[in-house]
Order: C-alpha cells, then sequence, then structure tokens
C-alpha cells in the first residue's frame, strides 16, 4: 500500500469523491471483505459489493484475498494507498494554471501554484511507481510569526532575493546532461477559527 496515490483520471476522481466510496476506502485501510464493510458502515453487503467493483475498476483497491467458506467465496480488498490525492489535471482544460495571472502577492496565484506542483509530482510519482523508482525531492515545512504587516513585506523581499541568487548561481543552462527542477516557496497565514473572522485586516 502507498502512502499517498495521485489520482489523475477524472473519471477515478468522481468514484473517490462518491460519499460511500470515500468511507469504503477509509474503512479498508485494513484489508476487508464486503460482508466485513457491511457491518461496520452499517450498508447492505449488495450495496457495498457494487462500490467495492467500481473502485476496483479505478485502482483504487486491490484483491488481496479469496478465501472459500463452504459454496460461497469470500473477496478480501484493501486501498491502494492509505490517502488520496486529486490531481487538478483530472479537471483538464480548467485546472489552474499559474501562468494565467503570475503575481506574486496573490493567494489565487499561490493556490495556482500549488496545484501546478500536485500535478507536476503526482506525475512523477505515477511514473516511478510504475518503473519501480523514487522520486527525488526536498521540501521544506517551517511556521513564521510576523508582527506586522511590514515585517511580513521585508521577510517575502528578502526571501525573494534569497532564492534568485540561489539559482543564479546553480543553474546552468548549457549542461549536456543537466534535468530541469521546478522551485516553488510558498509562505501563507496558517488559518484558525479566529484568523479567519479577521481575514483581510492586513496583519
Amino acid at each position: 500500500m502507498l502512502d499517498v496515490a495521485v489520482i489523475e483520471e477524472p473519471a477515478a476522481a468522481e468514484a473517490s469523491l462518491d460519499p460511500i466510496r470515500s468511507r469504503i476506502l477509509a474503512a479498508l485501510a485494513e484489508p476487508g471483505s464486503a460482508a466485513m464493510l457491511a457491518g461496520r458502515l452499517g450498508l447492505p453487503r449488495q450495496k457495498i459489493n457494487y462500490h467495492l467493483k467500481e473502485l476496483a475498476r479505478h485502482g483504487l483497491v486491490e484483491l488481496v484475498e479469496e478465501r472459500r467458506k463452504g459454496n460461497v467465496t469470500e473477496r478480501v480488498y484493501r486501498a491502494t494507498a492509505a490517502s488520496y490525492v486529486i490531481s487538478p489535471s483530472a479537471m483538464g482544460a480548467v485546472s489552474p494554471d499559474p501562468a494565467r495571472s503570475p503575481d506574486q502577492l496573490s493567494a489565487r496565484w499561490l493556490l495556482a501554484l500549488g496545484s501546478r506542483l500536485v500535478q507536476e509530482v503526482g506525475s512523477l510519482l505515477s511514473g516511478a511507481a510504475r518503473a519501480q523508482r523514487r522520486v527525488a525531492t526536498f521540501g521544506i515545512d517551517a511556521q513564521v510569526r510576523f508582527a506586522s504587516a511590514a515585517d511580513r513585506a521585508a521577510f517575502a523581499e528578502e526571501l525573494a532575493d534569497a532564492v534568485t541568487s540561489l539559482v543564479s548561481r546553480y543553474h546552468d543552462e548549457s549542461a549536456p546532461a543537466g534535468r530541469n527542477h521546478r522551485v516553488v516557496v510558498g509562505m501563507h497565514q496558517i488559518p484558525d477559527a479566529a484568523t479567519e473572522t479577521v481575514a483581510g485586516q492586513g496583519n
């Protein structure tokens, strides 16, 4: 089972978003049969079987075991991943595109960057899984509390200067065996109940 699987096909995305199927996927973090799921989720076994077939058809669950119980064969399934992310590529032409309105101070542009990150890393993961290889990635996750909007603006300017300097130092357009990498640095306030009520007030 994968830690995270990226859903790229629109039909698979639609299947995963069905409320019953999402409950089944969550329950199948541990292997289970239709009978076990029916008891756990309080749904008819026939209904569970229908949804299992649809999830299996889209590669979201997999058969791990068949057990004979008298004249009945019990099929045991599990989810193919512990969690799932739907790639913006599943939205086709209406998926966010950072190139449409690049603006470093725009929340929508930051969201489009995040969407592109999910799409590109998801594509890499899918290819690596087929080739049974790892994807070389690096990420930084940090929190910073600003005393004022001026401090936040100064931080953003220094961060932009530092990243630009690093990119200029290491970028080699002429390297014959070089590989292009994308660098994305994002900064946003962490929302909570209090900040949601004062959003847009400036700090």
